[in-house]
């Protein structure tokens, strides 16, 4: 982990790789064995870049045996998680994105601005000693205000593979070409990132299709499908929640911080009909005012049918166990209830950005889920219909899609030509050292 004092001097302490050697806080990269990929998550709202980088992390150490993968991280819950071997993180000072739309410090009494510098220059330490083969960089292309900036020039010097990964739906174009006006995006996804992968498929949306782009940036892209999920580590979540082992009703709103609506909408349907087809868990979100955790879970004890949690890491197996999900339709549970093949009633946001709306309603036509707007006024009967009509709702798996969740599978592809170099130049390297004699 990564602290940084008043004087702006750092102290580093990495976890020991195999094969690396440390001098004067540098690394002899001549020695180095294995290929490695450094993942960049700016995590300032939620829990949805962190758990998209961990899906494609695990997924990458499990395919190719001696990679090792390190993410930076600034989400604050990032050591509640667990990893595969070989995939390690660098918490870096956490910042939070406010209603606004403004940030702020997470936890330390400075200014934003010295926390993005702080950010910044352990961002581009981690990657001067780690020395990636590829570089991934989550959703903002300069990263936050720009911290990214100097690792990719950096890393583009050295000949390193620079990857922009762009979940399936950013905002609206309308909202999206400004701001990355703003940000002064096009350079430098004209000279430096090599290739662009969007985690979802055409079909669904073109999040980058509408912007005035040059047919070089175009030529970058690729659609990988959607990011599958798996179960593993599974513990039965009936029994731990519901005794009876009743079939429940999973109810989600991801980190939480903008869920009150959500749980608002749903709990007050079961506080006035009894007579709805499941029980039900909801998940709050570690990100939710404590204030409201306390109140939604309060109402939850009166209604025997009803049960509130604020986090679970396993999230997988409580949607694995569920009959149905009602959620937000973030893009890690849109990829969670295709993969577990779950019926889904999608209650998107449309503040601070379009995305849930455009993805659910796309993902509406085409009959995977069912999207339930709101419009203010949380009816209670509106929601209790729309469970009651859940049964006979189709699952994702009766509508085909090609391609639909071979998202993690062709990431796996993209990557080899980059890891396959490294062990070519590795051998050769080995073919020339001088054998030791004695003497």
């Amino acid at each position: 982990m990564f602290f940084y004092n008043k004087l702006k001097l750092f102290y580093v302490e990495l976890r020991l790789w195999d094969n690396i050697i440390i001098m004067n806080n540098r690394i002899d990269k001549s020695k180095h064995t294995g290929s490695r990929i450094l993942i960049y998550s700016h995590d300032t709202m939620g829990l949805g870049h962190l758990r998209r980088c961990r899906a494609i992390a695990n997924s990458l150490v499990e395919n190719y045996k001696d990679l090792s993968v390190l993410i930076l991280s600034g989400s604050p819950i990032i050591g509640s998680f667990d990893f595969s071997e070989r995939v390690d993180f660098v918490r870096i000072p956490g910042v939070i994105k406010l209603n606004d739309g403004e940030y702020t410090t997470l936890n330390l009494a400075i200014d934003i601005e010295e926390t993005i510098s702080m950010r910044a220059s352990i961002i581009k330490h981690t990657a001067d000693i780690f020395d990636p083969d590829v570089f991934i960089v989550d959703k903002e292309p300069t990263g936050l205000r720009g911290e990214v900036l100097e690792t990719l020039k950096m890393l583009k010097n050295r000949g390193k593979h620079l990857v922009l990964g762009l979940r399936d739906v950013l905002d609206s174009s309308a909202a999206l070409e400004p701001e990355w006006k703003r940000k002064n995006v096009l350079p430098v996804l004209r000279k430096l990132y090599d290739e662009i992968w969007v985690y979802g498929l055409p079909q669904i949306y073109e999040p980058l299709n509408d912007l005035p782009l040059p047919k070089k940036v175009l030529n970058k892209i690729t659609y990988t499908g959607y990011l599958k999920r798996s179960v593993k580590n599974t513990y039965n979540s009936i029994e731990r929640f519901f005794p009876k082992k009743e079939s429940y009703l999973l109810v989600t709103t991801g980190g939480g911080g903008d869920g009150q609506e959500l749980i608002e909408w749903v709990l007050s349907a079961y506080e006035n009909d009894p007579l709805l087809p499941y029980p039900a868990l909801f998940v709050l979100g570690p990100f939710m005012q404590p204030e409201l955790q306390e109140e939604f879970m309060k109402r939850c004890k009166k209604i025997t049918r009803t049960h509130a949690i604020t986090f679970d890491v396993q999230m997988e197996d409580l949607e694995s166990n569920a009959a149905g999900i009602v959620a937000m339709g973030g893009y890690n549970t849109f990829c969670e209830i295709l993969s577990l093949d779950k019926k889904a009633i999608i209650i998107p946001r449309t503040s601070p950005r379009f995305e849930q709306y455009i993805r659910a309603s796309r993902a509406e036509e085409l009959g995977l889920v069912r999207m339930l707007d709101d419009n203010g006024k949380l009816d209670p009967e509106l929601m209790a219909k729309a469970i009651k009509q859940m049964p006979q709702q189709k699952k994702p798996s009766e509508i085909i899609v090609p391609g639909l969740l071979q998202g993690l599978e062709n990431v796996n592809r993209l990557v080899q030509p980059w890891i396959e170099k490294k062990e070519k130049f590795s051998e050769s390297n080995i073919k020339n050292i001088t054998p030791l004699r004695r003497a």
